[in-house]
């Protein structure tokens, strides 16, 4: 059954038989009555998990370009790259002779075949599949760039190549006869003749002798604001109008054991110097190309403001003597100064080299994440919160310790708040801050999602839930100043959590439900919360009334959102003693046939808003609520 099918059958069915049930939501439209949602309530947060970054919106087609993924150590395991040609055409190994003193494994191919001849007609090398897969797309360019050395002349030929093993792009580099006995960086753009989402990279030749190479790179010439950000998946973030955007993670920063953390100062500077690191907490290695610089970067270019989470394997854990904190205190001044200082300062130079000689507009920083029960967080924290304030005044900071029950014993301008659970508690929740403390920090819920059994892999039923959840803080945004859902992403090749807001693969993308609940709420941040009351013989229902203006038309709207989370369809009448307009309303919609309903490459758009037009929309008005749904209705005032 389609969806509108579906609909337009359950309108007729419930018109008959569930005229009894009802629900009323008084809304007062007085001039002032009025409160105003924070400009920040609603953002985003990015961490680098499910491949969300590295294979992901860092738009690096290379898996392990600099050789690292396998350790320091070496002989290394190369994974993914393979060898093309076999044991009595080349051998390839891995030495400690690359110049670059922060990722010193490099490539060592010895070349025993000579010539056309000799060599396979195709030549041999190596040959490196991306993450599951390279997307090439015809009449697309792409920039490929490496360093080489040789014992002699480099005479390679670098090229795409489809599943089918077709060639989709092709073009020789080298040293045009020269020996190149030093490092030396060379690089080539490809423009693809056919489209292939399952490509690799190959570098191949046919000169006998002794080749290395180190940091083999892949890139689209065409990315997101020309920042390096994969397109649609960067659009997508966009799409939410995220008022702020947290990077780069949760339990990423600071990884299970220190010497994992996520350092801002190895992810900074030239791409082919950082030396990557392995994220333990979700199990694989990383370059580190989606960096500090980049986070900061992508938040401008979405138009968000930047929350940096550090931890820098400092940090606030159990490791670390607080006696010996100081050093680690200096990353964190460092890393603002980075961010803030001016272009002539020491590390807002190195930023400026990056090609921002502005400061980014970076305001909030979260000490730590999810450590308020470790034994030396507090006293670690207010050593932080205090060299912080100083260096920084206007700097907010926010504590990983929750303080939606009881006030905080530390000094702090947010507090943390992460939830994780079934739908049934999700929805029961609506009502969580409407008696937490009016006095102290504000709340920032920071990660919240339905999961386990009844999310799937993002159902309706976890989205008409969430949405519930989202209703109760924006009632409480008095209190609640930002709110973001958690995970963001996640490869389909790769869920080491589930659900997530945006799945993809190489070539494609689509939002699971929540996601499209989130699409909604975008239009929050910065409205007007009305006070309304809700009379209701169902407790499945949640409704709420803001007024917020269109960014597009310039135009005021009221917009209702309600959730019924019943079996049952309902019946929901709002009135108001505020004039509406007899034209120009909307009604959407999120519903299905099943709850366990999901979204998928084959069906991307099976749960997502359905809208219509309101007909003769009045100031009291009586709808229909589908069976477990979420309803927005916007009308012109």
């Amino acid at each position: 059954m389609t969806m509108k099918i579906f609909l337009i059958y359950l309108s007729c069915f419930t018109l008959c038989c569930y005229a009894e049930q009802r629900s009323t939501l008084h809304i007062n439209g007085t001039e002032g009555a009025g409160r105003k949602i924070p400009d920040t309530f609603f953002g985003a947060f990015f961490e680098e998990i499910n491949h969300a970054g590295a294979g992901g919106l860092w738009a690096e087609l290379v898996r392990n370009r600099g050789f690292e993924e396998g350790g320091s150590s070496v002989p290394s395991n190369i994974f993914p790259w393979t060898m093309v040609g076999d044991d009595s055409t080349i051998k390839i190994s891995t030495d400690r002779s690359s110049c670059f003193d922060r990722n010193k494994v490099a490539l060592r191919m010895d070349v025993l075949c000579d010539g056309p001849k000799s060599c396979p007609s195709d030549g041999v090398g190596i040959s490196n599949p991306g993450f599951w897969g390279m997307n090439i797309e015809k009449a697309h360019k792409y920039k490929v760039v490496l360093f080489a050395k040789a014992s002699g002349a480099v005479d390679l030929q670098v090229s795409f190549v489809g599943s089918d093993n077709t060639e989709l792009a092709s073009n020789s580099i080298g040293s045009f006869g020269d020996n190149v006995t030093e490092w030396t960086r060379m690089e080539t753009v490809l423009e693809a003749k056919a489209t292939n989402h399952n490509a690799s990279l190959q570098i191949t030749t046919s000169k006998k002798g002794v080749l290395w190479l180190d940091q083999v790179s892949a890139m689209p010439v065409d990315t997101f604001k020309g920042h390096g950000f994969r397109k649609d998946l960067a659009q997508r973030v966009a799409d939410l109008k995220p008022k702020f955007f947290r990077f780069p993670g949760g339990c990423y920063v600071e990884g299970g054991y220190m010497r994992n953390a996520f350092r801002w100062k190895d992810s900074v500077g030239a791409w082919e110097e950082r030396p990557g690191h392995f994220g333990d907490v979700w199990g694989y290695w990383t370059d580190d190309g989606f960096g500090y610089f980049e986070g900061l970067q992508f938040s401008e270019d979405i138009g968000a403001l930047p929350i940096w989470v550090f931890n820098d394997g400092l940090s606030l854990t159990d490791e670390v003597d607080t006696s010996m904190i100081g050093p680690f205190i200096q990353e964190a001044l460092d890393g603002l100064e980075f961010a803030k200082g001016s272009a002539k300062s020491k590390w807002g130079s190195l930023r400026a080299s990056m090609g921002h000689p502005d400061p980014f507009d970076l305001r909030i920083v979260a000490i730590g994440n999810e450590e308020c029960a470790m034994s030396k967080y507090r006293g670690n924290y207010l050593k932080f919160y205090d060299a912080i304030k100083q260096a920084y005044p206007d700097i907010q900071i926010i504590s990983n310790c929750d303080a939606s029950q009881k006030p905080l014993d530390h000094p702090a301008d947010f507090y943390d708040f992460h939830i994780y659970t079934n739908a049934n508690d999700m929805f029961s929740k609506h009502t969580k801050f409407d008696d937490a403390p009016r006095y102290g920090p504000k709340a920032f819920v920071s990660e919240y999602a339905v999961w386990q059994s009844d999310a799937g892999n993002g159902t309706l039923l976890a989205a008409v839930a969430e949405a519930a959840f989202l209703i109760g803080l924006e009632k409480n945004s008095d209190i609640v100043h930002m709110v973001s859902y958690a995970p963001l992403f996640v490869n389909k090749n790769d869920r080491r959590w589930t659900p997530d807001a945006i799945v993809f693969d190489s070539h494609q993308s689509y939002g699971t439900p929540s996601y499209w609940i989130q699409h909604i709420f975008s239009s929050s941040s910065g409205a007007t919360l009305l006070d309304s009351s809700l009379e209701s013989s169902s407790d499945k229902i949640v409704a709420s009334a803001i007024e917020y203006r269109n960014p597009s038309e310039k135009k005021k709207y009221l917009r209702i959102k309600v959730v019924n989370f019943d079996s049952d369809p309902q019946k929901f009448r709002f009135c108001m003693d505020l004039k509406v307009k007899s034209y120009g309303a909307t009604k959407t919609v999120i519903t299905g046939p099943n709850v366990k309903e999901e979204n998928s490459f084959s069906e991307p758009n099976r749960i997502v808003p359905q809208h219509t037009s309101l007909q003769n929309p009045t100031s009291d008005m009586t709808l229909i609520l589908p069976p477990y749904s979420f309803s927005s209705f916007d009308l012109l005032i």
